[in-house]
């Protein structure tokens, strides 16, 4: 047996204990230490400067972002099951907590750091009780399109809030729009150093991503910058730097707000915890490790159990990555011990890098972030969606104008609503489809226009393309109405169920309503292909498949139509 197949065989058996602990090292062998090392060294000069920048782009000290990925690499790998994904500060969610929060700093910096290390506790509570409960199916509640809406509308909000530091302007305040309008007013007072170090920053990290994804350009760029700033004096010229940087080892405590803030803390963890699993999920299921697949449930653990030592710690929610944990994949990290190796390094930086880092202007971190912006637009999926759906691109620039022009948590919240109207919309719109005979096969297939199909004489095969709902049900009831009364006199009805898959239990009254209806007029009801097993049980709980009949349900249409039509039509 292979070293692969061991690890795998491990995992699948270390699956089987659903609170195990430390998942991800099931089958780790010491000859995997050089792999993590590797790979953990090469994490950490990417996102130490990516979390610093990261931190202030959260309202916080930059050697906060240390604690972040200190909490991120040991809660996942505690609790975790993925052996790559990487958990830390992320740029998808920091500007949105950090927009609603910011009134609270209002009051003083501690209100904000409380309500946010708050807040990443909170976070982290819900999602460990989501995955406790299995409830995985919720990241799916944002779709594609709402999800790039979203990225696109925090890239703007990244690129408005960084560009003060990238061009060394006073930061203007307000609303995303009126604030890139007075940074627009007052670029002929921009500092051509600041602006120099900014997008020479930017300019690395695009060179060097192009080069290879494991290439420390970030770290290169900000030290650069630093070495500049250093050598030439250029604090004299107006560029602002980090200063002194006080480093300290993370202790535990338990963050404190009042009812009030926790008023506004408190419908922010819905929001976040559903933006986090939407990326989560997405994260596990594109670096799945294990021929068993992702246990997308028991990652919501461990990015809980991240997020809630984060609030401990006195940081704020975090995220899984999708770049850092590609670093990880790239780099053939075998266990989370990649990540915890980066965290390590992370924490001696924090406590003996102080004065290392207190050179590192404003700047250059502000361009590490817009390399981040620029990232996380996803032009590809925007340009496919296009091509492939003209009403979902609306929801991609719905979502995006919703994010830039209202405060950002309405804009989240309305992108999630878009998300599930359009759920809703998608299932409402499946009508019944009828369905006729290939001409020489037992085969029946959707009725298609110019296409030459079979029928039978007073047989209509009828198939609804989603499950039967209280969304679906009494359009489903009033289409099959119509058809039966049609002037061809309708004996038999076959319904092609390959696609209930569920039925609930307005759609099993509205169902049950129509069978006799149907039977009071003359006209037979059979199932063919009922092939779901919970839509089996739901029928027979609901005492369908007594009404119907237990010899009126079939394997297949044709197998219906033999067995009925001759009595139908007699």
């Amino acid at each position: 047996m292979t070293q692969s197949a061991n690890k795998t065989s491990a995992s699948t058996a270390n699956a089987r204990r659903p609170w195990a602990v430390f998942r991800s090292f099931a089958g780790w062998r010491p000859a995997d230490l050089s792999s993590d090392a590797i790979a953990g060294l090469t994490l950490a000069a990417i996102a130490i400067p990516e979390q610093m920048a990261t931190a202030r782009l959260a309202g916080f000290a930059p050697q906060i972002g240390f604690v972040a990925l200190f909490a991120g690499a040991i809660g996942f790998a505690v609790f975790g099951d993925s052996r790559r994904v990487s958990v830390g500060a992320d740029s998808t969610i920091a500007p949105i907590f950090a927009g609603v929060l910011a009134a609270l700093g209002a009051a003083g910096p501690a209100h904000y750091a409380q309500a946010a290390a708050t807040l990443g506790l909170s976070v982290g509570v819900v999602l460990m009780l989501g995955g406790a409960l299995r409830f995985g199916f919720i990241a799916d509640l944002l779709s594609i399109p709402v999800t790039t809406g979203f990225l696109v509308g925090i890239a703007g909000h990244i690129l408005v809030s960084q560009a003060p530091s990238t061009l060394g302007l006073e930061p203007a305040s307000g609303p995303l729009l009126q604030q890139a309008w007075s940074l627009a007013a007052r670029l002929g007072e921009s500092n051509p150093w600041t602006l120099v170090i900014g997008s020479g920053v930017l300019a690395v990290m695009i060179a060097g991503e192009r080069f290879s994804p494991r290439f420390p350009a970030a770290l290169i760029g900000v030290g650069l910058g630093g070495l500049a700033t250093a050598t030439l004096g250029l604090e004299a010229r107006g560029v602002t730097t980090l200063g002194a940087v006080a480093g300290a080892a993370p202790h535990l405590s338990l963050p404190t707000i009042s009812w009030d803030e926790l008023r506004t803390v408190a419908p922010l963890t819905v929001i976040i915890t559903l933006v986090v699993m939407a990326q989560t999920a997405a994260t596990t299921r594109a670096f799945a490790d294990s021929a068993a697949g992702p246990d997308v449930n028991r990652d919501f653990i461990g990015v809980g159990a991240a997020n809630a030592l984060a609030g401990l710690l006195g940081a704020f929610p975090l995220d899984a990555s999708p770049p850092r944990t590609a670093i990880l994949a790239e780099t053939g990290a075998a266990s989370q011990l990649a990540g915890v190796l980066c965290a390590a390094v992370a924490l001696i930086v924090l406590v003996f890098g102080g004065q290392m880092l207190g050179h590192v202007p404003h700047a250059a971190l502000a361009g590490v972030l817009l390399f981040i912006a620029l990232r996380i637009i996803r032009v590809g999926v925007i340009l496919d969606v296009w091509r492939r759906s003209h009403a979902e691109f609306l929801l991609i620039v719905a979502t995006a104008l919703a994010m830039i022009a209202l405060p950002i948590q309405q804009g989240v919240s309305i992108g999630i609503i878009m998300s599930l109207l359009h759920g809703v919309w998608t299932t409402t719109r499946a009508q019944p489809i009828e369905f006729q005979r290939i001409p020489g096969t037992s085969i029946w297939w959707p009725r298609a226009p110019g296409a030459q199909g079979e029928t039978t004489l007073g047989v209509m095969v009828i198939a609804l393309q989603a499950p039967l709902s209280f969304l679906n049900a009494y359009d489903f009831r009033s289409a099959i109405e119509r058809i039966a009364s049609e002037d061809a006199p309708i004996r038999l009805i076959v319904i092609e169920a390959d696609a209930l898959v569920e039925i609930d239990y307005t759609g099993a009254t509205v169902f049950a309503d129509l069978i006799r209806r149907l039977r009071d007029r003359g006209v037979d009801v059979a199932i063919a292909r009922l092939e779901s097993v919970r839509a089996q049980k739901s029928l027979a709980q609901q005492g369908l498949i007594e009404l119907i009949g237990h010899d009126h349900f079939f394997h297949s249409v044709q197998e219906a139509v033999d067995a009925l039509a001759p009595r139908s039509s007699a």
